[in-house]
């Protein structure tokens, strides 16, 4: 016999909400690995979570993406009933919370504020939490992001309250003045003489000028580098197995032996 009943399966949101409240408020008072738990701990898995289900979706693996979901969603529960044990909040307050500010920031909804498009939109949402008590547009773009999403989420955020160029073409020009001053770091004669810490500041701004220059043409920059990854992936571990298949080790190849592989690799 079990310990404990085991919840039946739901049919319908609310049910199954209460069903995994219930699984985790069990784990949470009877099992030994998650009573030690706390934020701290579940923090890094968190993340972990959240890249896994990025991973799926640029996979489009529907059922992937489904369990991942529920990975993050189980930790966010997680969360609330640990703060739920010093009275800090509840499940209850963190969905209030989060329908609140939804109905606040969208008063051409829920209220009697006009908009004519999405960019009308990002604008009264970024206006709306200054008046919440931001000090700054950008202090909603999180220190620890990764480079590259951060640049893309501060520029969006800039053009959120109309501090942006007027067409790609000037954000083009500005991509190639950017290169023409990282390519002029190395153009001396003295090689010896060059300042890696004002090349490495000038090859920042070529990619924050690129990323830029994305965001104009609609092109996820995180995504579009990501795809890139997996495609190189792909490619080369087709050029490991094609080169055991024939008995080499690629340290001992040629860069031409190898092209045949890639090139092939390119082909599939």
């Amino acid at each position: 016999m079990p310990k404990n009943p085991i919840p039946v399966t739901a049919s319908n949101p609310a049910d199954a909400f209460n069903r995994l409240l219930t699984v985790l408020d069990t784990l949470r008072t009877q099992c030994p690995w998650d009573k030690k738990q706390t934020m701290e701990t579940l923090r890094h898995l968190t993340i972990e979570e959240t890249y896994e289900l990025s991973d799926a979706i640029l996979e489009g693996d529907l059922e992937e993406i489904k369990k991942e979901l529920g990975d993050v969603m189980m930790h966010l529960v997680f969360y609330s009933r640990i703060a739920s044990e010093t009275k800090a909040f509840d499940i209850v307050d963190v969905l209030n919370g989060v329908c609140n500010k939804l109905v606040n920031r969208h008063p051409h909804i829920y209220g009697d504020v006009e908009v004519e498009n999405e960019e009308d939109v990002k604008r009264n949402w970024e206006q709306i939490k200054l008046k919440e008590g931001n000090k700054s547009v950008l202090a909603g773009v999180p220190a620890s992001l990764p480079a590259l999403v951060k640049a893309a989420r501060i520029q969006e955020k800039a053009r959120g309250v109309g501090f942006d160029w007027e067409d790609k073409s000037q954000v083009w020009e500005k991509v190639e003045e950017e290169l023409q001053e990282f390519k002029a770091e190395f153009n001396v004669a003295d090689q010896t003489a060059i300042d890696i810490d004002k090349a490495e500041s000038e090859f920042g701004d070529v990619l924050f000028s690129l990323i830029n220059y994305a965001r104009f043409i609609n092109i996820n920059p995180e995504n579009a580098l990501e795809k890139t990854n997996k495609k190189f992936i792909k490619r080369f571990q087709y050029l490991e197995t094609k080169a055991k298949e024939n008995g080499k080790a690629l340290a001992d190849m040629t860069l031409s032996e190898m092209d045949i592989y890639w090139n092939e690799a390119k082909k599939l």
